[in-house]
C-alpha cells in the first residue's frame, strides 16, 4: 500500500472502531483494518497501534489522521480484501481473521502476517540527531507548526519542538464517544431553539479541549479551524442503515426501534449529496447554520480568557475554512466578531486573537488580494487546492490511476505530495 503515515505498529487485526477502542482500552495491542475510515472511526484508531486501509491515498482521512495522532499508517492496499461482515481480510488466497497478528510498517508501504518486534523511539536519547537539528536551527527560515486536535497532541507536538499549532480540526472532537449523540441530536434538531440547545450542551466539551491545547502551547500561535465536513459525517452510512431498516421491516414491522432507525434514514437522505466534498460543508454549512460556528468561537474566547487570567500566554487564529468569495468571508466574520467581543468584555479579558481563511479554492487563490482585505491570515489548505485544481478526486485518484501517471513520467510527482 502506501506509506501513508511513518512508523511500525504490531497487533492483533480489528475490523471496527468500536472493538479497536474496547480492545485498546484494555492494554491490548490492535491495528485497525477498515476499507477506509470516516470520522466515525475517530475513536478507534485513537486506541490502535497502526491502521491499515484498503483504500484511500496520502490525503485522505486515514492518512491525515494518522500522521496527526503519531500512528503508522499503510493506506490504500487495494490487493486486500476486507470482509467487515466476517471479521477478516483475504489477499492472494491468504486469509487473517480478526484477532490474528499483523504488522504494518507505515514508513515502507509493507503490511506483514504476524508479529514483528518492534522498539520505540526516545528522542531525548538521540544526541546526534538534536546536534543535526540544532544546526539546521541556526540557518532554517521556516518555522515548523503541528496538527494538534486534542491537548494530548498539542502536547506531544511540542515536545518534538513545534513552534506552534497550525491546524486544529474542531470537528475530531465531536467524534468522542460522550459527545456525538448530542452532536447527532444538533444536526436532526427540527428549529434552530432545539439545535441552540444542543450547542449549548456541546460548548463546555469543547472549551475543555481548547483551554487544554492552550495551555500546552503558552507563548506560541494556535490556529483553529471551524466545522469543515459536511453534517453527514457525523451520522451512521446511509447503506448500513438502509439495510438494518429493511432487515427489521421483515422481521418486526411494529417495533420501536423500527421508527427510530426510519427517522434516521430520513435524514440521511435529506442530506445525501451527489459530491459532498463540493456541498454544503466549511464557510457554506456556517452561513447555512450559523449558530455552529457562534458556538465554536465562544468556546474559544472562553477558553483563551481563562488561560490568561491563568497567566497562560494566548495566540489564538480563528479559521474560517472553505471560502471561495470574499462575501463569504465577510458574511461570517461579521456574525463571528461580536461573539468574540462579548465574552472578552463579560470576562474582562483581552486576548490576542485573529480570524482568518484557508486558501483551498482555487477562486480564492486567484483572488488572494481581495480575500486578504477581510482576512488578518490566510494558510493554504494543499489537500483541496490539489483536488480542486486538478479536478481529481483525493480519496480515488491515488488508488485507481495517480500513481501509474508518476510511473508513466505523465506528471513529474504525486501532486498530493508535492507543492506544485
Amino acid at each position: 500500500g502506501l506509506n501513508a503515515s511513518p512508523g511500525a505498529a504490531t497487533g492483533a487485526a480489528v475490523f471496527d472502531a468500536d472493538r479497536a477502542d474496547d480492545l485498546g482500552s484494555k492494554g491490548q495491542a490492535v491495528v485497525l483494518v477498515r476499507p477506509e475510515t470516516t470520522p466515525d472511526d475517530v475513536h478507534g484508531m485513537l486506541a490502535s497501534k497502526g491502521i491499515l486501509t484498503a483504500r484511500g491515498g496520502a490525503t485522505s482521512h486515514a492518512a491525515v489522521v494518522a500522521r496527526g495522532l503519531g500512528l503508522p499508517c499503510v493506506a490504500g492496499c487495494e490487493a486486500i480484501r476486507v470482509d467487515e461482515g466476517k471479521r477478516l481480510l483475504s489477499v492472494d488466497g491468504k486469509v487473517v481473521k480478526e484477532n490474528e497478528p499483523i504488522s504494518v510498517d507505515g514508513s515502507t508501504g509493507e503490511v506483514f502476517a504476524g508479529v514483528i518486534p518492534t522498539t520505540t523511539p526516545d528522542l531525548s536519547k538521540e544526541k546526534e540527531l538534536q546536534a543535526l537539528l540544532s544546526w539546521a536551527d541556526e540557518i532554517r527560515r521556516l518555522e515548523v507548526w503541528a496538527n494538534a486536535d486534542y491537548p494530548r497532541d498539542a502536547m506531544r507536538a511540542r515536545s518534538f519542538g513545534a513552534q506552534g499549532i497550525g491546524l486544529c480540526r474542531t470537528e475530531h472532537m465531536f467524534m468522542e464517544t460522550e459527545r456525538l449523540p448530542i452532536v447527532q441530536r444538533m444536526i436532526l434538531a427540527n428549529s434552530v431553539e432545539e439545535r441552540k440547545a444542543a450547542l449549548k450542551e456541546l460548548l463546555p466539551f469543547q472549551r475543555k479541549d481548547f483551554v487544554g491545547i492552550l495551555k500546552a502551547m503558552d507563548g506560541l500561535p494556535v490556529v483553529i479551524r471551524l466545522i469543515d465536513p459536511p453534517l453527514h459525517e457525523f451520522l451512521p452510512s446511509h447503506d448500513e442503515l438502509l439495510v438494518e431498516v429493511t432487515k427489521l421491516e421483515a422481521k418486526s414491522p411494529r417495533s420501536p426501534k423500527l421508527r427510530k432507525l426510519r427517522e434516521m434514514l430520513h435524514a440521511v437522505e435529506s442530506m445525501r449529496e451527489m459530491n459532498p466534498m463540493l456541498g454544503l460543508r466549511g464557510c457554506r454549512l456556517s452561513i447555512v447554520m450559523p449558530e455552529i460556528v457562534e458556538m465554536q468561537t465562544r468556546a474559544i474566547m472562553e477558553a483563551a480568557c481563562q488561560c490568561k487570567k491563568r497567566g497562560v500566554e494566548v495566540h489564538v487564529k480563528i479559521m474560517i475554512p472553505l471560502v471561495a468569495h470574499i462575501n463569504e468571508l465577510k458574511f461570517i466574520r461579521d456574525r463571528l466578531e461580536p461573539v468574540a467581543q462579548e465574552v472578552m468584555n463579560r470576562k474582562h479579558v483581552e486576548v490576542d486573537y485573529k480570524f482568518g481563511t484557508m486558501i483551498e479554492i482555487p477562486r480564492a487563490a486567484l483572488t488572494a488580494d481581495e480575500v486578504a482585505t477581510e482576512a488578518e491570515f490566510f494558510s493554504f489548505g494543499t489537500n483541496d487546492l490539489t483536488q480542486t485544481a486538478f479536478g481529481y478526486s483525493r480519496d480515488d485518484a491515488e488508488g485507481k490511476f495517480l500513481l501509474r501517471f508518476v510511473e508513466d513520467k505523465i506528471l513529474p510527482e504525486n501532486p498530493f505530495q508535492t507543492l506544485d
